[in-house]
């Protein structure tokens, strides 16, 4: 992320309330323990397998690996995944 950016939207944040996610355009995740995630704010599926899930984000890529992944919904900007999820990695590019 930019640095100059990211100092904004840091003021934005702290001074006007409003949610980090949406004015630095990072991902939300919500998990209901191993079972489901839930994302939001991606930018496109790139690989999706019984095993593994590879979103585009906005500087980089989410990858989530478990077993037994279904994609329950998919939407523009959200995703909900259902599974064994095992680990979640942000890979930088």
């Amino acid at each position: 992320m930019k640095p100059w950016r990211q100092r904004i939207g840091n003021w934005l944040t702290n001074h006007l309330d409003l949610p980090s996610d949406v004015i630095l355009e990072l991902p939300r995740i919500t998990t209901i323990g191993q079972l489901h995630a839930y994302i939001e704010n991606h930018r496109g599926l790139v690989l999706f397998s019984d095993n593994e899930l590879r979103l585009r984000m906005e500087y980089g890529y989410l990858k989530i690996t478990g077993s037994q992944f279904v994609l329950k919904m998919m939407l523009p900007e959200e995703i909900l995944l259902e599974g064994k999820i095992k680990e979640f990695t942000f890979i930088e590019e």
